[in-house]
Formats: structure tokens, C-alpha cells, sequence
């Protein structure tokens, strides 16, 4: 099981400087968005979430979930950093306001665009809150699973 950690950990820290520098990427086109506030918002979105799996894998082998909550605590938080930075991209490109009244002020997106940037939200906050209940669960764990 540690071997399996250690090769999950070093997969959230890459996951985690590739979404960073994904984020950099995307901050030096934000004045091409249709909505500039957006673009700001998925250039943060990628800072914030590669720095989110770098924490996540620095921390990663002291979680101690069953083999299944641990693929499940993975894979929702690989899924949902990346799906959040996608989904607010893709909310930027097509000045859609979905969940975003804010920063949407002012845009709006065709329904179907309207409906993926919802639909994609939600799971990204279904994703990333049950991710990091898992691993909130599996750090308070004191034995192994």
C-alpha cells in the first residue's frame, strides 16, 4: 500500500505543477475571454487548484482511507481541480453567468452553455467537497485502513 501512496503522491504533486502552470498559460490570455472577469477567474482557478494538489500530495501519505475512499479521494480531487479550471474557462470563452452573477455581470451565454457551465459546477462542488471530506476523514484516521 505505501508503494501505491508514494506513486499517488507524485502524481497530485505533477497534477498539481501542471494545473499551475496551466493557470499561468490561461492569465496571459485573459484579455481574450468574451467576459475579462471570467478570464481573471480561470487564471486564479488554476493557480489556486495546482497549488491545492500540491498541498493535497504533500500531505497525501498520511491519509488513511480503505484502497477504494482513497482511489475515490483521488480521482474527485484530480476531477474537480481540473474540471473547475475547464468549466470557468469555458464560462470566460462564452460570457456565460451561470453560478457566476458577479463575475457573468453583463454576459450571457446561449441556454445550452448556460446549462454545461451549471451542470459542470455542481459537480465540480460535488466533487471537490466529498475529495476533501474523504481525506479530512482519512487524516483524523489513527490506524491503517
Amino acid at each position: 500500500m505505501t508503494n501505491i501512496l508514494n506513486d499517488e503522491k507524485r502524481r497530485l504533486l505533477w497534477h498539481g505543477m501542471l494545473l499551475f502552470l496551466i493557470g499561468l498559460i490561461t492569465g496571459l490570455a485573459e484579455q481574450k475571454f468574451a467576459n475579462i472577469r471570467m478570464g481573471v477567474s480561470a487564471h486564479l482557478e488554476g493557480l489556486m487548484n495546482g497549488i491545492f494538489l500540491l498541498a493535497l500530495g504533500s500531505a497525501w501519505t498520511e491519509v488513511r482511507l480503505s484502497a477504494r475512499l482513497t482511489s475515490v479521494a483521488f480521482w474527485s480531487a484530480l476531477y474537480g481541480s481540473y474540471a473547475n479550471w475547464a468549466i470557468t474557462t469555458f464560462a470566460a470563452t462564452f460570457g456565460t453567468v451561470a453560478l457566476t452573477p458577479i463575475a457573468g455581470a453583463g454576459h450571457g451565454g446561449q441556454p445550452w452553455q448556460e446549462a454545461f457551465v451549471t451542470a459542470g459546477f455542481v459537480s465540480v462542488g460535488i466533487a471537490m467537497i466529498g475529495s476533501s471530506a474523504l481525506v479530512l476523514w482519512g487524516l483524523g484516521s489513527r490506524h491503517e485502513p
